[in-house]
């Protein structure tokens, strides 16, 4: 198994970014999608999770802001983010039930 998160950067605050995470070795369509984040001196929250059918659950803190889907004949997640402030700063990650990838950094700041 193999999955990989795309797409960090540094942006600025009011900024968009998106990302992309591809799977490899698994039933891609059977798996639900998790999007996770750790920041700085924080602990992990989830900030999107992707079910079979395509819909999509967000933390409230993130809701509004961004957005998520899924491509199952591309084998990729996707998390839109808009709007960043300085606290959506953090490693970003997708975990597919238990199958976690590398993260991907994503830095808000003037």
């Amino acid at each position: 198994v193999q999955l990989q998160a795309y797409g960090g950067g540094l942006v600025q605050p009011g900024g968009s970014i998106s990302l992309s995470c591809t799977a490899s070795g698994i039933d891609f369509p059977i798996y639900i999608i998790n999007w996770y984040r750790q920041g700085p001196s924080r602990p992990r929250e989830l900030v999107a999770q992707i079910s079979r059918s395509g819909s999509v659950g967000y933390a409230s803190s993130v809701s509004g802001r961004f957005a998520s889907s899924r491509d199952n004949a591309k084998r990729t997640a996707y998390l839109h983010m808009n709007n960043l402030t300085p606290g959506d700063t953090a490693l970003y990650y997708c975990d597919f039930m238990g199958y976690r990838g590398q993260g991907t950094l994503v830095t808000v700041s003037s």
